[in-house]
């Protein structure tokens, strides 16, 4: 049932009307606050035109009048649904991400309504919407893959590997530059401090395998990354394994390769392989890993060769191998966490 703001008194109003903006300036959904308070959606937009002009002293209810609103409730709420539900590509925008400036020019085709970038961001926080970074997705990822996954597929596996008490790895390989660099560093405003770096590029790549147990594994490898290294990685997968190894990795052609196939038949009595949906390597909690290496062992390092390079990323995977808790971390993110 919903609350009619003319019967309640003005005192019991003007609290109703703060809980809704605080608790949509808290990260809470305009709508879900309305069904919560009992109110209409539309009445929370208006409470939040209201604050957006005024500020708190405009949401006492026994105060009337004050300036025009630039913009009132049906346009926040047009604001806020459109940019949580759309594409910018949708409204003729030539790029995929909603920014300040961008959502500035929305609101002014829509509403003659011109507003500074400090302004529409200020107006994105009263709606309770925050500067995140998104999650990209190849657009040849079949969403019917991911789901025939996540719904029949992994839970198919994880219930094998408890019929067998089996440890279930997620594995993947990655390529670490020289050049990468990450982080930033405190200066004085105005003057962009600089880092000495080698100018020369070298490379280097890693195999992994992870565990929601905690369990980490790696290997580093010179040159290319192709059947005969991958096949060498899981024999060193599976010495000192405690039970059966089941390998989930992605469609990478090294993995498919005819020896790797004849290889894990040879061993499938401690050993299973599966594959991940193509084109969804966030499905993956070995990405987090590289993340982790790239971003700590080589982003915020001046490194001068490629012994350099190879000295860092193994100290860094080694400090992985030994801390369990972070591992399980890798199982935590949005995209992860369905492999827990």
């Amino acid at each position: 049932m919903k609350t009619d703001g003319r019967a309640l008194d003005h005192a019991t109003l003007t609290e109703l009307r703060r809980r809704a903006v605080a608790s949509v300036q808290s990260g809470q959904r305009p709508c879900d606050v309305a069904d919560a308070l009992g109110v209409q959606r539309n009445t929370v937009y208006g409470w939040l035109a209201r604050y957006r002009a005024g500020g708190v002293g405009a949401l006492d209810a026994r105060k009337r009048g004050g300036r025009p609103r630039k913009l009132d409730g049906k346009a926040l709420k047009w604001i806020f649904e459109t940019v949580t539900t759309k594409n910018p590509q949708q409204l003729e925008f030539k790029f995929a991400l909603w920014t300040a400036r961008m959502i500035g020019e929305l609101i002014r085709k829509r509403f003659k309504v011109t507003l500074s970038k400090a302004s529409v961001c200020r107006l994105l926080g009263q709606l309770g919407l925050t500067p995140q970074r998104p999650l990209w997705r190849a657009h040849q990822q079949r969403p019917e893959d991911v789901a025939r996954w996540l719904e029949t597929e992994n839970p198919a596996i994880k219930q094998e590997a408890k019929r067998l008490k089996a440890t279930i790895f997620f594995g993947d390989e990655a390529g670490v530059r020289s050049d990468h660099h990450a982080g930033t560093t405190w200066a004085k405003r105005g003057q962009t401090p600089v880092v000495s770096s080698t100018g020369a590029r070298f490379s280097l790549n890693m195999m992994s395998a992870v565990s929601a147990q905690g369990e980490f594994r790696f290997m580093v490898v010179d040159g290319r990354v192709g059947a005969d290294q991958f096949i060498e990685f899981i024999k060193r997968l599976l010495l000192g394994a405690n039970g059966m190894i089941f390998l989930i990795v992605d469609g990478h052609p090294a993995h498919k390769a005819k020896k790797v196939a004849t290889f894990v038949k040879s061993v499938k009595e401690q050993f299973r392989l599966y594959f991940l949906p193509p084109y969804s390597p966030e499905l993956n909690p070995t990405e987090r890993a590289w993340n982790d290496v790239k971003n700590h062992a080589v982003g915020q390092k001046s490194l001068k060769d490629k012994d350099d390079l190879k000295k860092a990323v193994i100290s860094h995977l080694r400090f992985i191998q030994k801390s369990p808790e972070r591992v399980r971390g890798y199982f935590r993110n949005q995209t992860t966490r369905y492999a827990a």
